[in-house]
């Protein structure tokens, strides 16, 4: 694709126009992992089930695990709303019956996993249900890994790396030329130029924004609203929304690898400003993971769902309030929409200026989070699945404790 077709060129920074970064500074490899970790586990124990003990059987535990049993809520781990077919659970109160489950209209009847209450790992599960959202999430990182290498193996023939590139320039290509272009005001290279010749100190800033936000934030997102969240169907419905939103950008990422606009060749004009400044975070290098993974932007797709979520919890655009919420005073809902409006605006900046992303791996990422929160409950057809894995391993499904421990001592979101 010619140049002057796209109106492109190469920036002329010289002498103090060049752009100058702060001193670089990397963490070490075994840093990020570590905060992760951290949040994760601290939360696993801050949502831990109390007055429950892993090691011994006790009546109080069994009282514990039987109110469990009477309400369904250990079966509720997917975030069935009342009144779902997917909620009969069992075909008698006897026990150990097999559960009845709906999977695509069809009746079936799978194992009845209570019967492991008291195995030892099903012990550890109840204790801390917590657990169950990280093995989701491990999945979630797994599939990621994988895209890289199926992409490869896909456009093994044609060159993955010419593909992507080809891609990358037609996106450049539909935000100036086609009748999409009025969605896209401002380019992408003109913002990276401003904050090259004007702000490299806030650029600098983004850099290090970009590659160490991502991931602790989302994390920490998760982990924080299954501490807070009104109830667990609420967490749940967010939790598949960005689910189903990563799976879809997986898959994306496999039949339609796109380049960042940093990796475009030079006559373009954008800069790999994140590796100039040595900002470059553990998740992103290494050989199972997806460089040509542009479309959509899951940065953005991530803290679209978060702010929304944010935006939802503010009550500006509600009359009635969930059970476990409470009313919130002008403060703190304003404190919640400009934080749901501000976090997915800044890091829409910063995939922008660091010319990670384009402002159509954005807008694609919007729609995905809109199209997974109004399809997430089609994770209802994995429930066989889980019943499955769990007889498998022998261990019983453990009810979720979300946000008990935050409403016990009186917090509501």
């Amino acid at each position: 694709m010619p140049d002057t077709e796209l109106n492109y060129t190469m920036p002329d920074f010289t002498g103090n126009q060049q752009f100058h970064s702060m001193p670089a500074w990397k963490l070490p490899g075994w840093v990020e992992p570590l905060v992760v970790a951290s949040i994760l586990f601290s939360f696993m124990f801050l949502t831990r089930r109390r007055n429950f003990s892993i090691a011994s059987w006790s009546k109080t535990d069994s009282g514990i695990l039987d109110s469990v049993d009477s309400t369904g809520s250990r079966d509720r781990l997917l975030g069935y709303e009342e009144g779902d077919s997917e909620h009969e659970d069992y075909i008698t109160t006897s026990k150990h019956l097999p559960k009845r489950r709906n999977c695509f209209g069809t009746t079936v009847f799978l194992p009845n996993t209570t019967r492991f209450r008291n195995n030892i790992h099903s012990r550890l599960l109840q204790k801390f249900p917590f657990l169950i959202e990280m093995f989701y999430w491990i999945i979630n990182y797994a599939f990621y890994r994988c895209t890289s290498i199926a992409s490869q193996a896909l456009f093994a023939k044609t060159g993955i790396w010419d593909v992507a590139q080809e891609h990358g320039l037609a996106v450049l290509e539909a935000e100036e030329f086609s009748v999409l272009s009025i969605f896209f005001p401002i380019r992408e290279l003109d913002v990276q130029q401003w904050f090259m010749r004007d702000h490299q100190n806030a650029l600098t800033f983004l850099n290090r924004a970009y590659a160490l936000i991502h991931i602790p934030g989302t994390v920490g997102f998760i982990c924080w609203y299954y501490y807070v969240a009104p109830s667990f169907n609420t967490f749940a419905t967010v939790r598949r929304t960005m689910t189903l939103t990563n799976f879809m950008a997986f898959t994306t990422f496999i039949f339609y690898p796109c380049m960042p606009p940093r990796l475009l060749p030079k006559e373009y004009g954008f800069l790999d400003t994140v590796r100039h400044d040595d900002a470059e975070s553990v998740w992103m290098s290494g050989k199972f993971v997806n460089t040509l993974a542009a479309m959509p932007s899951m940065h953005f797709g991530y803290s679209f769902c978060i702010g929304m979520t944010l935006v939802y919890h503010s009550g500006v655009f509600r009359r009635s309030l969930e059970p476990g919420e409470s009313k919130k005073n002008a403060f703190w809902k304003m404190f919640y929409f400009i934080v749901g409006l501000g976090y997915p605006t800044f890091l829409l900046v910063t995939i922008v200026s660091t010319a990670n992303h384009y402002f159509m791996d954005a807008l694609v990422a919007t729609c995905f989070v809109f199209i997974s929160f109004y399809c997430n409950k089609i994770f209802y057809v994995f429930i066989p699945l889980e019943d499955l894995l769990l007889w498998a391993i022998r261990a019983d499904k453990p009810a979720p404790t979300t946000g008990d421990r935050f409403h016990e001592r009186g917090g509501r979101l």
